[in-house]
């Protein structure tokens, strides 16, 4: 889910305001016939918004500016990384109307803020996203947005209406924060497409849904919910959420009660935590399954443990992501049918309505494919939707591909492997070209694994 980063990074994220300095802008526009267009954009809905004409969307001249947030994407690509540069066009950053503050960029301390980035040689496309975990609006600008520019996509992605370990504390009853996960993405999706015609003179002939962890959620919820926005979705490693399991609190408990001694090793690998992931284990107790067992336990549960309602609950960095005691002994099926019934509002379904191409690793100690992908590749063929559907399983992937840089002799970055299976859904979209069967995606034993995937 992404909720915290390495340790240092999450110290500066999650105890300071961000600031992004670096100069109001980067180009006067005058070389771009495109820049002409900037003062048509009126974002439908915005309550906000700001525009600006660059000479380069990409990281590579963004960093250090107003127009992106390093700190918001920190430990989510490999060393080595190859990104794209030198993509001129419009981006605008705004805010829709909202009631919470829990996302400080730009100093607006506003939420439902997005950015949508047009590029000047546009293909006629749109990538919609959502940030993955609690993260922000440019967290997936290395992975994504770079890439997707590069070919001439427009972009957009939102903060999903609220983030921050504290994110669960938006909304007036159990589920209402996810909730409105959904509804800031179908909002954006919808100005993003406005936004494009007003630029290019007509509206995107074809719209892509993305994004990994939270962001694959979504993916699939829209697909599921909103097919007619979109022309197919790629999932990376999307969060599963069912009423009665699997979902986070069919496992997590476990991995909390493992990190207390409550727990052995064969009470994870029942749990569905993947035998072979146990030198990953540590680093998730330090950073991840503490954290993200109390934060949605606190949004969709929170008279569970009044005394620990979430990361609200530390006032340091090490009390923010360690669980709360009573965690461990957290049991989802004993809870009322009122949680049961909060986890249903945002659950899933597997009836998708749009083609949609999944990928996951096999190493992943957050989201375990077993208790995740594989399950929601079940419920799409319950649903008679599996010609809709491929899911790859990658094999050496794990959850966040930062962790390449630490076990290169274990793990492989998903990111390539991300690249050709978006490449492969707009074949498969655009010019009716089967895909390859799902199945494993070996780990090559040489090569640039860091930039290159094949997954036939």
């Amino acid at each position: 889910m992404h909720l915290s980063r390495h340790l240092a990074p999450a110290a500066a994220a999650l105890l300071a305001v961000a600031t992004l300095g670096g100069p109001a802008a980067l180009a006067t526009g005058s070389a771009h016939s495109h820049c002409a267009r900037q003062d048509r954009i009126a974002v439908p809905g915005a309550q906000h918004q700001t525009a600006a004409c660059l000479d380069d969307m990409t990281t590579a001249a963004l960093t250090g500016t107003q127009y992106t947030d390093s700190t918001d994407w920190a430990s989510l690509t490999a060393k080595g990384t190859e990104n794209p540069s030198g993509v001129p066009g419009i981006q605008v950053d705004g805010y829709f109307p909202d009631s919470s503050h829990l996302n400080p960029t730009h100093g607006w301390n506003h939420d439902a803020q997005f950015v949508i980035r047009l590029p000047e040689r546009w293909n006629g496309g749109l990538v919609v996203t959502g940030a993955p975990g609690t993260r922000k609006q440019y967290s997936l600008d290395p992975l994504i947005s770079d890439w997707a520019l590069a070919k001439g996509y427009a972009f957009a992605s939102t903060d999903k209406g609220n983030s921050g370990p504290d994110f669960y504390t938006d909304g007036d009853r159990p589920g209402d924060a996810i909730a409105e996960w959904h509804r800031r993405t179908t909002q954006l999706t919808r100005a993003a497409r406005a936004v494009a015609e007003q630029t290019y003179g007509h509206a995107p002939r074809r719209t892509y849904m993305t994004g990994i962890s939270n962001g694959g959620y979504l993916t699939r919820w829209q697909l599921e919910n909103h097919p007619e926005l979109y022309d197919g979705g790629a999932d990376w490693e999307g969060a599963l959420w069912t009423p009665e399991g699997p979902n986070l609190f069919t496992y997590l408990p476990t991995g909390v009660a493992h990190q207390a001694g409550r727990a052995t090793h064969d009470d994870m690998i029942a749990a569905g935590y993947a035998p072979g992931t146990e030198f990953l284990w540590p680093y998730h107790e330090a950073v991840y399954w503490g954290l993200t067992q109390k934060v949605y336990r606190a949004e969709f549960d929170p008279s569970y443990d009044p005394d620990c309602p979430g990361a609200s609950a530390g006032s340091t960095i090490a009390e923010i992501l360690a669980p709360c005691a009573s965690d461990a002994s957290y049991d989802y099926a004993a809870r009322p049918r009122s949680v049961h019934r909060a986890v249903e509002r945002i659950s899933l379904t597997g009836r998708i309505g749009k083609p949609m191409i999944t990928l996951h690793g096999d190493l992943d100690a957050l989201l375990p494919i077993a208790t995740d992908s594989d399950v929601y590749a079940d419920m799409i063929a319950d649903r008679h939707r599996a010609r809709l559907h491929r899911s790859y399983t990658v094999e050496g992937g794990t959850h966040v591909d930062g962790l390449y840089d630490t076990h290169p002799d274990r793990l492989r970055p998903i990111l390539p492997c991300y690249r050709t299976a978006f490449d492969v859904l707009t074949d498969w979209v655009e010019r009716h070209a089967a895909p390859p069967a799902g199945g494993t995606v070996p780990k090559p034993a040489s090569g640039d694994v860091v930039n290159s995937c094949s997954l036939r």
